[in-house]
């Protein structure tokens, strides 16, 4: 359970915000020193969020914006040169990748999605 004192906790979005299989909800971390656009999304009954990078060219996965699910919900897919990726570990699962998605840890209670900054993600300063 997400405690309001853990200074590792950020929130993100309504759960309600996440669908299975519908649209990410984007957000900015800070990776290795660089601003770059992360995003969350459910499947499964289960929130995930991933680096919106991938694994084959460093640069967005997102086909439109905020869409990385195929037309089936079922998997996360790089619109640029068709990577595809398990949406609950990020494993690729064909296509010209190298590895899997880099995860960002979750935790939602009561109606609230957040993500925990851990190194080397950690939040935009401004």
């Amino acid at each position: 359970m997400p405690s309001a004192s853990d200074p590792t906790l950020h929130p993100l979005c309504n759960s309600r915000d996440l669908v299975d299989g519908g649209l990410a909800v984007p957000f900015d971390v800070m990776y290795a020193g660089q601003t770059c656009r992360a995003f969350a999304i459910r499947h499964q009954g289960r929130a995930h969020a991933y680096l919106n990078r991938c694994t084959h060219v460093a640069m967005e996965m997102d086909w439109q914006p905020n869409r990385l699910f195929d037309d089936t919900g079922r998997w996360l897919l790089c619109a640029t040169h068709g990577a595809v990726y398990e949406p609950d570990t990020g494993a690729c699962k064909g296509g010209p990748c190298r590895g899997g998605l880099i995860r960002i840890d979750l935790a939602e209670h009561a109606g609230v999605v957040h993500w925990r900054s851990q190194y080397p993600v950690q939040p935009v300063e401004f």
